[in-house]
């Protein structure tokens, strides 16, 4: 069994080619949009979502069948066509330029995997089943979801909002790793949940930051 290695990567802006346009394409193409990349998908024709998302400008679509050349620039590549002679051929493509590729008709022939993703502002969780089946991870993360309310949203903007404030107001490095550690033991998650919390204004903050800053 392949152990893969989880990553997080920045792909906004960037060029992300996709051979193919139908079910499979719409389902990898959403979490890239999502992201912000620069998708462009080769294929003679588009779903109906793939379609719609060409014409409102959110990705560009080549309408015609793949052929070599079609993934220069590119830094991430998806060979997401039915026809597995396709997918080999972008796969092959793809392994002599250095791109990481992700083969939908059969993983083993690609360099990654996607997993399945649940999202929570900035908390984002990726579930993999290490190629044993979309539909287990997809159950997972069904899972997971109900583990982890909408809560995390504005709870996690919490702790970013009050770490950057730490950084900007403290020159310490020693109380600021201070300051970090009593922030991680706030109830605010609790009081989120509860409905209890308040929003702290930036007097607060300022107040929390120098009545704590000692041990």
């Amino acid at each position: 069994m392949s152990k893969y290695l989880p990553i997080m990567l920045d792909v906004q802006g960037r060029l992300v080619v996709m051979i193919g346009g139908g079910a499979v394409a719409e389902r990898k193409a959403a979490p890239l949009l999502e992201a912000g990349a620069e998708l462009v998908i080769v294929s003679p024709a588009l779903s109906g979502t793939l379609s719609a998302a060409a014409a409102e400008g959110r990705l560009k679509w080549v309408s015609r069948p793949y052929a070599p050349g079609d993934l220069q620039g590119a830094v991430l590549v998806y060979a997401a066509s039915s026809d597995r002679a396709v997918n080999e051929a972008v796969a092959g493509e793809a392994r002599m330029l250095g791109l990481p590729v992700n083969v939908a008709s059969h993983a083993e022939a690609g360099s990654f995997i996607t997993p399945g993703i649940l999202r929570r502002g900035r908390l984002t969780v990726a579930v993999s089943t290490s190629g044993a089946g979309p539909s287990a991870a997809a159950q997972i993360t069904a899972q997971i979801a109900g583990l982890l309310g909408e809560e995390y949203e504005p709870y996690l903007d919490f702790l970013y909002e009050l770490r950057t404030e730490i950084k900007r107001l403290e020159p310490s490095p020693e109380v600021r790793a201070r300051l970090l550690r009593k922030l991680g033991k706030l109830d605010v998650l609790n009081e989120m949940r509860q409905g209890t919390f308040i929003p702290w204004t930036s007097e607060v903050i300022e107040s929390w930051i120098a009545c704590n800053r000692e041990e």
